[in-house]
């Protein structure tokens, strides 16, 4: 499979919000896939699908169920309206934070906007000091483009064992850098300092290349 034409997010949001009445941050990347709705909801929800592209999921998936990421999140499934709505919450490391998933049409194929909002507590704020946006804007990308590379083969598996080669590469560092620089310039339009955006993504960047 080849990764040279790596794609993340294309567009990128960074807000100050509130959730169940305490304040927040979200976290927006959205793209439009040439795909329809149908293939799009059974790649994001199938089970034996998922793992083609993202994670291994298991647990009890349905509206009040409890699912698991292998190695990664685990959380509740908080609504669920096929094939346009998903909202999750994301538990991980001792954290709460909520994911949504919107899909809808457009002329070229489906857009997908996915929010990712955490509170501004003691735990989140530190985390985001050092790397603002990009750490979890740059996981996302990742599953982006992991889902449009799977899309774009005819629902094929990715060879996670190349990809993260790939990623050692320079042009994977490339693209990694790229993806948090998107991100650092959401931040810049939302209102951070512009040295301090582009520091955060910098952090953001060597951490996910291994620097």
């Amino acid at each position: 499979m080849d990764f040279s034409n790596a794609l993340g997010t294309t567009f990128q949001a960074v807000r100050d919000t509130e959730h169940n009445g305490q304040p927040a941050r979200s976290v927006t990347g959205s793209r439009i896939y040439p795909t329809d709705l149908d293939d799009m909801w059974d790649a994001l929800t199938n089970e034996e699908r998922l793992p083609r592209w993202f994670m291994p999921v298991s647990g009890d998936l349905r509206v009040g169920g409890r699912y698991q990421l292998k190695g990664n999140a685990e959380g509740t499934i908080t609504r669920c309206d096929p094939p346009k709505m998903l909202e999750v919450t994301w538990e991980f490391g001792g954290n709460v934070s909520w994911v949504s998933v919107c899909l809808g049409k457009e002329e070229s194929g489906v857009r997908l906007d996915l929010v990712h909002t955490m509170l501004k507590d003691e735990a989140s704020e530190a985390h985001w000091a050092t790397y603002g946006p990009g750490a979890t804007g740059v996981g996302w990308d990742l599953g982006f483009s992991g889902l449009g590379l799977h899309l774009a083969n005819g629902g094929a598996k990715i060879d996670n064992e190349a990809l993260f080669a790939w990623m050692a590469t320079d042009a994977g560092k490339a693209f990694v850098h790229a993806c948090a620089a998107a991100w650092g310039n959401a931040h810049i339009e939302a209102g951070e300092d512009e040295a301090v955006a582009l520091a955060m993504a910098d952090k953001t960047a060597s951490f996910y290349t291994g620097v």
